[in-house]
């Protein structure tokens, strides 16, 4: 698959209504207690979400990309989705603020 069709399944699934499009694991679900934010939030975030990194697929079973999305507010998030093409579904990984120290400006480039 190449990028332009990995964001658009990403940005498809996001945006599908179904049960078990988009599915979170336990730590997901506990980062969005500690950043203060909501599945709904989120995943509208990724409805217009860019990849910015892609995983290597070794010790991974799906696929993983980096994505950063906006918030409604305007506020940079950081996503980790692992892609199950087959079945048509994201599994968010986790979710955080890009902390400046670790990032650049942009929240797409890691500080060396």
């Amino acid at each position: 698959m190449d990028a332009v069709a990995k964001q658009m399944f990403i940005r498809r699934a996001a945006t599908r209504a179904h049960p078990g499009g988009i599915l979170w694991s336990q730590h997901a679900v506990a980062k969005l207690a500690l950043e203060d934010l909501s599945r709904q939030a989120v995943e509208e975030a990724l409805r217009e979400g860019e990849i910015i990194e892609d995983y290597p697929p070794a010790h991974r079973p799906l696929p993983d990309r980096l994505i950063l999305a906006h918030l409604p507010a305007g506020e940079p998030l950081h996503a980790v989705l692992a892609v199950d093409e087959p079945n048509d579904r994201l599994f968010v990984v986790t979710v955080y603020r890009p902390d400046p120290r670790r990032w650049t400006d942009d929240r797409r480039t890691r500080r060396r």
